[in-house]
């Protein structure tokens, strides 16, 4: 659920008392408790979220490895991949639980965090189902960043930032970016920059093998985001 909405947590209870009483093993735990859903997800058939796509971007970052489905119940803004609204979530749940439903599967990214000293050897790992944005951080000013395709160059944006984004995030950041709507399932993703100062303005749909990498180069901080919930500070070559 997500913590900041009190009619989320309000819901969420109210789900997980009546999945209890009739005998569904049931936890329960806010969308900012990863480490405690990560312990959990492992033996978990079916995650539910109460909030909007944010609270499901968050419960995706548990879910993608372990490959468990999430059904998403809105109580935010949009609830652009949402499923259920609150009203009518626990008459229809039942249904859901007993296997009337389908798996919609969707393209995800995954981005690897190099140090600017090292070519190959990954700091960290992450995965994305909306989109990984590299960008200017703090200081209101352009950043470079070198796109490869494959181990091509492709061009160095000079722009406040990069987009990376599945078909799934071509609905959010990337769409406000001017960049194109992909069918939601749909593997390609896109590569597009954010206001861009005299260079490519263009959008590259790739096929979903393609291997990206950005590289920056700026005096200041940068900024990586995966899914907007993930923000890691950056520093120039990285």
């Amino acid at each position: 659920y997500h913590p900041m909405i009190e009619a989320a947590y309000t819901l969420a209870k109210e789900l997980e008392n009546s999945l209890g009483s009739s005998g569904v093993s049931v936890w329960l735990c806010s969308a900012w408790e990863g480490e405690k859903a990560r312990a959990q997800v492992g033996n978990t058939d079916l995650i539910l979220t109460t909030g909007g796509d944010g609270t499901i971007l968050w419960a995706a970052q548990v879910a993608l490895l372990a490959g468990t489905p999430i059904t998403g119940i809105n109580l935010g803004k949009l609830g652009f991949m949402t499923e259920l609204l609150a009203d009518e979530a626990v008459e229809r749940l039942p249904a859901l639980l007993a296997g009337d439903g389908w798996i919609d599967e969707r393209a995800t990214l995954e981005a690897e965090l190099l140090p600017a000293d090292q070519e190959h050897e990954s700091d960290r790992t992450f995965y994305a189902l909306n989109d990984v944005v590299v960008a200017r951080g703090a200081i209101a000013r352009i950043v470079y960043v070198e796109a490869s395709i494959d181990g091509e160059l492709l061009t160095t944006y000079k722009a406040d930032g990069v987009i990376v984004a599945t078909a799934t995030g071509s609905t959010g950041y990337s769409l406000a970016a001017g960049g194109p709507i992909l069918h939601p399932q749909a593997k390609e993703f896109l590569l597009l920059p954010i206001l861009p100062h005299l260079s490519s303005a263009y959008t590259v749909v790739l096929p979903s093998t393609a291997v990206v990498k950005l590289r920056i180069s700026t005096p200041h901080q940068a900024t990586l985001s995966i899914d907007g919930h993930i923000n890691l500070p950056l520093s120039s070559g990285a």
